[in-house]
């Protein structure tokens, strides 16, 4: 699996975690949920579990440290947004509350169309591609097709190229 697409998968993750239990202390919450990845990924190498064994983890390996590199940008800016990210989904979404969208398909959109709309360094048809792929491994096949309607709908606003960066 590619770094960006580990990076985007532990972005809804972490949304989908604010989503349900929202706070305030993002920085706190960021630090916590990338030491439980490293604690998990930690556990697994040994092929053992750490959990609540007063040990310090190891510095994060470099692949860990691009995937969070890539991945904080898009949180921050995913909650930073958000506002304008649901209205965005609302407008699409036509006959749907925000609430009754899967949590996880709701910051699954969130997350690619805030790449749409605020990273000229990502072609929309890339957000559009990965966002539909963590769908069907997320959520459901069905989840993919409604995700990929959504997010073709909001590409024929974004005023740039689909298929290259700006």
């Amino acid at each position: 699996m590619s770094k960006r697409r580990e990076a985007r998968e532990r972005a809804v993750q972490f949304l989908f975690q604010h989503d349900l239990n929202p706070t305030d202390q993002i920085d706190e919450a960021l630090e916590r949920f990338w030491d439980a990845h490293r604690t998990a990924a930690h556990a697994d190498k040994d092929g053992r579990a750490t959990w609540g064994e007063e040990k310090p983890l190891p510095p994060p390996t470099t692949e860990e440290a691009a995937v969070r590199l890539f991945a904080d940008p898009l949180i921050r800016g995913v909650l930073e947004h958000r506002e304008k990210l649901d209205a965005v989904i609302q407008q699409h979404t036509l006959n749907w509350e925000l609430h009754r969208i899967a949590a996880v398909d709701r910051n699954i959109l969130r997350l690619a169309i805030f790449e749409m709309l605020h990273r000229d360094d990502i072609p929309p048809v890339v957000s559009i591609n990965e966002a539909v792929d963590i769908a069907k491994k997320f959520s459901t096949e069905q989840s993919g097709r409604f995700v990929n309607g959504i997010l073709d709908k909001v590409k024929g606003e974004v005023l740039r190229p689909a298929r290259g960066p700006v």
